[in-house]
């Protein structure tokens, strides 16, 4: 059982609004809430924590996700084998998490990020311009394996999928910022609904703390989603660089605390 402290919870509470907020624009909440859970509740089981944390932030994911499909026109259609994948991937993830060590993936992950942050900053006019260059056909085929195989990372691992799934979809479909953070909301909600099919039935979900962190969560997303609807594709390319680098440092550190 988590130690529900007035002070734990509104800690709590205020990571989950700036982690809504963040993952709204671009992804990369957990960046926030997870180290806060881990930092706050040190002996919890960290299947709980976790299970605790997508229990909470699914509802601002899919708030998000809403509201950007009422402003954001997606080739919704193509789209439903890219969740379908992320749902599959995510739960055969979520499995084989409990048998690969995590941390040969911490020591990759900080160069990965800074591959993609290195990239986007180069070409600086990369998703800018909605521009999708491939037939019907082959961009649902492209979407669906990127769906898939974020969805795996994000069931075995997790940290930085909404940043990984908005980079896919700019450089390998062409698409701009603002349509790719719209679709990737879509993809997101679908691997938590996944992994929170696992913890919810093992039990690994502590509502009376999840319950108000998914209020906060949808409030800070509300604020995230309204900024980027509101200020384009350039605002969240920004951001994007911002989160990213942000990731790599702190999943740097991680790595770094290993050896």
């Amino acid at each position: 059982m988590l130690d529900l402290t007035l002070t734990n919870v509104s800690l709590m509470l205020l990571a989950s609004a700036g982690a809504g907020l963040v993952d709204a624009i671009v992804g990369g909440g957990g960046l926030i809430i997870v180290p806060s859970l881990f930092g706050l509740f040190p002996n919890a089981v960290p299947a709980t924590l976790l299970g605790t944390n997508k229990a909470a932030s699914i509802w601002g994911t899919g708030w998000a996700a809403l509201q950007y499909a009422r402003r954001v026109k997606l080739p919704s259609v193509r789209l439903m084998g890219a969740i379908v994948a992320a749902m599959l991937g995510g739960l055969l993830g979520a499995w084989l998490a409990t048998l690969i060590p995590s941390a040969r993936f911490r020591v990759a992950l900080p160069w990965v990020l800074a591959a993609v942050w290195a990239y986007t900053l180069w070409r600086k006019d990369l998703g800018h311009h909605h521009a999708p260059h491939w037939s019907a056909r082959t961009e649902t085929l492209i979407a669906t394996v990127i769906g898939g195989l974020i969805g795996f990372y994000d069931g075995v691992f997790g940290p930085g999928t909404g940043s990984f799934f908005v980079f896919a979809l700019v450089r390998l479909l062409g698409w701009d910022f603002l349509h790719a953070s719209a679709a990737a909301k879509r993809l997101n909600f679908a691997t938590n609904v996944a992994a929170l099919a696992w913890f919810i039935p093992h039990g690994h979900v502590v509502w009376a703390l999840a319950l108000p962190m998914a209020v906060a969560n949808v409030a800070g997303s509300a604020v995230g989603t309204h900024l980027a609807l509101k200020h384009g594709a350039g605002f969240v390319r920004v951001a994007f660089l911002l989160v990213v680098g942000a990731l790599i440092l702190k999943t740097g550190l991680d790595a770094w605390q290993l050896h």
